[in-house]
């Protein structure tokens, strides 16, 4: 990354996407919604909102985790869009009161897209949000998630036992089920048998034996997976631990010869573990069975064709703490956003995952069998190689990935160390 955007006849010019809010009043509501589609796509937004209002109704899309507006067209034109999305997904359109969801499998200019959506209704009318998959994009490789070489190795270490429990930890719309998917990918081979429980399916993997969750008719996590177990698993991934059945039956299952992965919610590393013993877990057969923990955020990376950089030579402290973790290179400079076409002026172009991933040792299972402090295992934990949040986000800042601006934005203060 430098100062400037480089001028070399190499570089791709991208050109910004021609796109007139106005023009959308003018058009009938199909047109309308493809044209939004497009949009959303052209911005590599993951989500598109139509949210009704007393008298229109707003267009915004959630963009590298930023909810952006970016049109509002009249009520009587937003509810017919909104009629029009809600028949294409196949859902009730003279229900206007039930919370609602569909899925829409759409063509547009030579593109597949899987499209979920959900209809809620709020104070004036229907709100209506789209989740948008490009079935062309595939999924993500697990180098790419942003795992550093260390924890990349660490991670392939444990995903080559046999048996045992990995949990991927953190809030919602933080790329957990992106990093399962991508250990799924890692892990297929054709030589064990793989089942997952999702709620929904986000993807299809060749080679997996997929399951979904249907409450509708009282089939959760935990009855699944039950059920899964008698299809003779190598490999199981459990959408999420919501109870303690569910995490009762994963703990059993990684304890009885299974490589069991899923997802929890726990704000760090060490917390998922407080989240298991809360959901009733026996603290010696979770101590038994754990493999690791993998919590994460996403950050936002910075566009390489117009960030800039602030030489800090005049400051060697900054980066005083993660010496260990820096090459040559690094940490001789920080870096900001400026905007350019090329990230439609907002100094960002991607999203990168930042993570802790805590493995065990014999001092830290015997920390969770004698109900050790969360404080405690953090410290056993670093000892053992845990790179914590804090850490990871100096790293990256000094490796030119993000700006502290962004970090400060996205993980909490008391994550970083910087509580009162």
């Amino acid at each position: 990354m430098s100062d400037s955007t480089p001028e070399s006849s190499d570089d791709v010019e991208v050109e910004p996407v021609q796109f007139n809010p106005a023009d959308l009043v003018d058009m009938e509501a199909e047109e309308a919604v493809h044209t939004l589609i497009r949009q959303a796509v052209d911005l590599s937004a993951s989500d598109l909102f139509l949210l009704t209002d007393q008298r229109s109704v707003c267009l915004s899309v959630r963009r590298l985790g930023i909810v952006e507006r970016i049109a509002v067209v009249p009520l009587i034109q937003g509810r017919h869009m909104i009629s029009f999305i809600k028949a294409n997904a196949g859902m009730d359109i003279s229900e206007h009161r039930r919370p609602m969801d569909g899925r829409w499998l759409l063509e547009l200019d030579d593109q597949r897209f899987d499209i979920r959506v959900n209809m809620i209704a709020s104070l004036f009318g229907e709100d209506i949000s789209l989740r948008i998959w490009d079935r062309k994009a595939g999924l993500m490789p697990l180098e790419e998630v942003g795992l550093t070489n260390r924890e990349m190795s660490m991670l392939k270490s444990m995903l080559t036992r046999p048996s045992g429990l990995i949990l991927v930890t953190g809030p919602t719309g933080t790329g957990k089920t992106t990093t399962l998917y991508a250990c799924l990918q890692h892990l297929q081979n054709g030589d064990r048998k793989i089942n997952t429980l999702e709620d929904p399916v986000e993807f299809s993997l060749d080679g997996v034996r997929q399951s979904q969750v249907m409450s509708k008719i009282g089939l959760g996590f935990s009855e699944l997976l039950r059920n899964v177990l008698r299809q003779a698993p190598d490999i199981i991934m459990v959408g999420e631990i919501r109870d303690e059945d569910t995490a009762d039956t994963a703990i059993r299952a990684a304890n009885s010869g299974h490589l069991v992965l899923a997802t929890l919610h726990a704000p760090y590393a060490v917390g998922a573990v407080q989240s298991m013993l809360a959901l009733g877990s026996q603290p010696h057969f979770l101590s038994s069975c754990l493999l690791g923990i993998i919590a994460q955020r996403l950050v936002r990376t910075l566009c390489d064709k117009c960030c800039v950089s602030y030489d800090i030579s005049g400051s060697p402290e900054t980066f005083a703490d993660i010496q260990d973790l820096l090459e040559k290179d690094e940490g001789k400079a920080i870096y900001g956003p400026t905007g350019c076409d090329a990230c439609f002026q907002a100094g960002y172009s991607a999203r990168t995952g930042l993570f802790e991933l805590m493995t065990l040792n014999g001092e830290i299972r015997r920390l969770i069998a004698t109900g050790g402090s969360a404080h405690e295992l953090e410290e056993a934990a670093e000892q053992n190689g845990m790179v914590t949040f804090r850490r990871g986000a100096l790293l990256k800042v000094a490796q030119g990935i993000t700006s502290t601006e962004e970090i400060l934005r996205d993980v909490p203060a008391e994550y970083l160390g910087l509580e009162d």
